[in-house]
């Protein structure tokens, strides 16, 4: 533990008080490491910002568990983000012992309004660097300059020539840095004021990845072709005289040490699309050709390969920070879309080495999300970490930034791979698309009457004990979180079926000039899954055949007409697992999934686990007591054995980790 840590869980005492009661304006005590302290001091923690489920949750597991408890009990700690204690209840203020952390207190030589915005992962290097360059009293500007120095290593007087700022901006973008709004601005004002990059468009390019991104596409065949003219060939000048989209220079030095470093990882992870090149040959057995279309089945199979020699070198261990594993979510999902196009075309020491990478990758995932999955739930949802805090994040975009109408796409069992599939798909159909790609966890087990409706209520599952097995709630839950934020019921809409059905329905809902926000349910993956026996190749073939038919694309056409801002997301993924035997347990389970079963009493699970050594039994961490999941071993399912099959509700990578896209229309 750090010192900072350290101070603040010297603060917690069991025997002191079961219920402590902390304002926590920053967030403090939703960093991952010092979450886990407070559980291993005995303590529970939950932020107070719904009164009613709070006071469920404190009546039923807590104040009823401490009476008669003896030495045997959990502590709960109470955090709220305002600074003023006395808004909460009367009977907690006169029980608990009273806390308050803030920023403030761990930098006092810092400007608070700065450092504040910050991401809570950066606390600690931030921590440690004003130890070891002690910064004196700084004002807002100074603070600004010391954050860029040393957290995010971005030393402005170093910015000078055109590779300086790609380096920079490569850094930040490929690694999806977050840098706060406030650094940007004082960035590119700075460079502004020192007359520098004047005609570049810094304020696209800067705030936003994939504005960067389609900047460095549209140059790239520009740099080719200067490549072959640069050594006496004769190159056709199509691409100078092509209309660019962004503003700024037309040659970009890809070549340079410092971007070219980061020119290989684009293109074998997708970000960046390979080009026709006339005249390619003489490029030949350059570095280059990694961004030049030759063979297409030869382009795949060299990016494959390069792939999976990359993915042992980035694989995040099980005390990594969340945002790691989203990252790496992202370069598994593009190689296991290869792998599975071209599982007939690998050579046997590829195929032995993915089978033993996936091995390692099942067993590092498990050792994290063991460890972590505890603190996930309470995380900020300022970037949404679950899916139940997506509801809470378009809440404050209505409230906050002034959004008049927002929908919520949820394609039921989308996973990350699949996703890859139709976001190429969509951009070559609707060119104008502008897609923010994250990702966020679904709920454990992942089963859809579990997530969906931790999705739609905003809540984690331990506020649904009644309903938790059923799928037919999501439209009472989504419109009563909408109340709760103050919306009229008329506002609210809430259509599920979709997938391959007509528009018209959408359209004669949301082009009521009252809807303000609705949540769309897209079936038609999971209804290709629950139907698939010819694999995970077979559902990539199934759901790219979908996409091509345009039934999305139409459907965000429409609601970009009718003035809506778009959110899709996923409850859950999926995976190709093989039958390891079918449980012969009569009525004892309360749902039977393929990846998951779940009994009502550890009696009766342990009996099926004893059958099922390999089996995993998972804590009731979020979800209701009476709730307790046994998952099939690694990538296999209760099914009949050595039949192969697409399934969800286990704690793979892939059923986990679930795309989470905002999707807007950019105008000509």
């Amino acid at each position: 533990m750090d010192n900072w840590r350290t101070q603040l869980l010297n603060k917690f005492m069991l025997h002191v008080s079961p219920l402590i009661i902390v304002a926590d304006p920053d967030n403090l005590l939703l960093e991952e490491q010092l979450l886990h302290g407070i559980n291993a001091k005995g303590f529970d923690l939950v932020s107070f910002d719904d009164p009613i489920a709070f006071r469920y949750l404190y009546e039923s597991k807590y104040r009823s568990q401490w009476e008669g408890a003896g030495e045997h009990y959990r502590g709960l700690i109470i955090r709220t983000e305002s600074y003023e204690l006395n808004l909460l209840p009367y009977d907690l203020l006169q029980t608990g012992q009273q806390l308050s952390f803030n920023l403030g207190q761990l930098f006092p030589n810092l400007s608070y309004s700065v450092i504040s915005d910050l991401d809570i992962s950066y606390i600690d290097l931030l921590y440690k660097t004003q130890k070891e360059h002690p910064p004196g009293v700084l004002g807002d500007n100074a603070t600004k300059n010391f954050i860029l120095r040393y957290i995010f290593r971005i030393v402005i007087e170093f910015i000078r020539k055109p590779s300086d700022l790609l380096q920079v901006l490569l850094r930040r973008h490929y690694k999806n840095i977050k840098v706060p709004a406030v650094l940007d601005e004082y960035f590119v004002e700075s460079l502004r004021n020192q007359g520098l990059f004047l005609d570049w468009p810094l304020e696209q390019i800067v705030y936003n990845k994939e504005l960067f991104f389609k900047f460095l596409q549209e140059r790239w065949p520009i740099f080719l072709n200067q490549l072959i003219a640069d050594q006496g060939f004769m190159a056709y000048n199509a691409f100078q005289s092509t209309i660019l989209e962004f503003k700024g220079p037309s040659y970009l030095p890809f070549g340079h040490d410092d971007v070219r470093i980061y020119m290989d990882s684009l293109f074998l992870d997708g970000i960046l699309k390979p080009v026709h090149l006339d005249k390619s040959q003489f490029l030949s057995g350059t570095w280059v050709v990694v961004g030049i279309k030759s063979d297409p089945e030869e382009d795949l199979l060299r990016r494959l390969y390069r792939l999976a020699e990359s993915v042992t070198e980035v694989l995040p261990t099980f005390d990594s920070p969340h945002q790691e594993w989203f990252s790496f979510a992202y370069r598994w999902a593009e190689l296991s879309r290869l792998k599975f196009k071209l599982q007939n075309k690998l050579k046997p020491e590829i195929q032995n080495l993915l089978i033993n990478f996936t091995e390692k990758l099942d067993s590092e995932f498990f050792a994290w999300i063991k460890n972590r999955y505890i603190g996930l739930y309470n995380q900020p949802p300022l970037p949404p970490v679950m899916l139940h805090h997506i509801p809470r994040v378009l809440a404050r975009q209505v409230n906050n930034r002034g959004i008049n109408k927002i929908a919520l796409i949820v394609v039921d069992g989308l996973a990350l791979s699949q996703w890859l599939i139709i976001r190429n798909i969509l951009r070559d159909q609707r060119t104008a698309l502008s897609l923010h790609e994250n990702a966020v966890f679904a709920w454990v087990p992942t089963l859809t009457s579990v997530s969906r409706q931790a999705l739609f209520s905003g809540k984690i599952p331990f506020y649904f004990p009644e309903g938790i097995a059923l799928t037919g709630k999501d439209d009472s839950l989504w419109t009563q979180f909408w109340v709760d934020q103050g919306m009229d019921q008329r506002e609210i809409a809430y259509i599920r079926g979709l997938g391959d059905n007509d528009l018209r329905e959408v359209y004669e809902v949301i082009s009521n000039p009252s809807i303000r926000t609705v949540g769309l349910v897209v079936n038609k993956i999971d209804r290709i899954m629950h139907g698939m026996e010819l694999g995970a190749l077979g559902m990539l073939n199934q759901v790219g055949q979908w996409a091509t038919q345009g039934y999305l694309a139409r459907l965000l056409d429409i609601l970009f007409d009718c003035g809506f801002d778009i959110v899709l997301t996923s409850d859950h993924g999926n995976i190709e697992a093989i039958g390891c035997g079918i449980p012969k347990e009569g009525v004892t389970a309360d749902l039977r999934g393929e990846r998951v079963r779940i009994y009502s009493n550890d009696i009766l699970r342990k009996q099926v686990k004893a059958l099922f050594p390999d089996s995993i039994e998972w804590p009731t961490l979020g979800l209701p007591d009476g709730f307790l999941p046994l998952f099939a071993p690694a990538r296999t399912a209760f099914t009949r054995k050595g039949v192969k099959t697409v399934a969800h509700g286990g704690i793979s990578l892939e059923e986990v980790i679930v795309p989470l896209i905002h999707i807007q229309r950019r105008i000509p």
